[in-house]
């Protein structure tokens, strides 16, 4: 028999769901305009010292939300901890630099690339090759590759995917040995203290003052506090796929954040690319039996 109730039930979850989806896009957005912002104070203190002052950001906020106990870490707890560490100096610096060279919507849509290749990682089947065949087009498409061709950017940009990718992986381990944000708070912690040179460098040359500062703690705010705190609430109740399916936007929104905040304007073929990375990307997702716990959204 059919009860009114069900309907209703499957309404609501539905309602929820959509409006998890609404949340993460947010957060997506917040992430690609703290690019964005952070952008303008590489000329004044370069990539490193935008990812070190958004770094210190990130740690002011985690560590006092995990509260983690260190003495209580045992070595299988703190060897991906410390390659989490290690995975967020590099993939933030990576792609900020990439931003620098290439822009920010050519940067982004290289990055995701890492979590479609995890989504796809193992698979044999013609669908999924399907899927890489599309990607590897769109990537093609994206670059156009000749003399003119930033390669170092675009190696930059890889290797931020490479890193979000690993990203994932540890973060799943991480998960399953530590509770809660114990282990990407130290990560994080440990990712602020390699950048601590470059800030005390930058400070001795008097360049990290005024603007440039705000920018980069603009970029600490809106690419790791907000995406934070939405995310602790939205992935709670949104399932695996449907994060995965919110990644897939983040191309998008990074090459209109980069024409609404650096004025970056792409070529017909740019967006060709990112259409092809961003379809393979949400097919991988969509079509995929993978159903991991979703993570964090935002690049610590």
């Amino acid at each position: 028999m059919h009860f009114p109730y069900q309907s209703l039930d499957r309404r609501l979850g539905g309602m929820k769901s959509l409006g998890g989806f609404a949340t993460m896009t947010a957060s997506a957005a917040s992430n690609q305009i703290g690019a964005a912002v952070g952008a303008h104070a590489f000329a004044a203190i370069g990539p490193a010292g935008v990812v070190a002052v958004r770094q210190f950001v990130a740690a002011a906020v985690l560590l006092p939300v995990a509260r983690p106990n260190l003495r209580r870490f045992t070595r299988a707890q703190w060897w991906p901890t410390l390659a989490l560490g290690l995975v967020f100096a590099t993939m933030n610096l990576s792609l900020y630099m990439a931003i620098d060279r290439i822009g920010l919507g050519l940067a982004v849509t290289l990055e995701v690339l890492g979590p479609l290749g995890v989504a796809l990682a193992g698979s044999r089947t013609r669908r999924d090759f399907l899927f890489v065949l599309i990607a590897a087009a769109g990537v093609y498409v994206l670059v156009l590759p000749g003399p003119s061709s930033d390669y170092l950017g675009v190696g930059l940009g890889l290797l931020a995917a490479g890193c979000w990718a690993a990203y994932i992986l540890l973060n799943r381990l991480v998960g399953a040995r530590l509770p809660g944000l114990q282990a990407p708070a130290v990560a994080t912690a440990m990712s602020a203290m390699l950048y601590v040179p470059v800030a005390v460098l930058l400070v001795l040359h008097g360049k990290l003052t005024g603007m440039s500062i705000l920018y980069a703690v603009g970029a600490g705010v809106f690419c790791s506090v907000v995406p934070y705190a939405v995310d602790v609430i939205a992935l709670r109740k949104v399932p695996a796929r449907l994060f995965g399916l919110a990644m897939s936007v983040h191309p998008v929104l990074a090459a209109l954040a980069g024409l609404v905040v650096l004025g970056e304007t792409l070529a017909l073929h740019h967006w060709a690319g990112i259409s092809l990375v961003v379809t393979a990307n949400a097919l991988a997702v969509t079509c995929s039996k993978w159903s991991g716990s979703p993570t964090v959204n935002s690049e610590m």
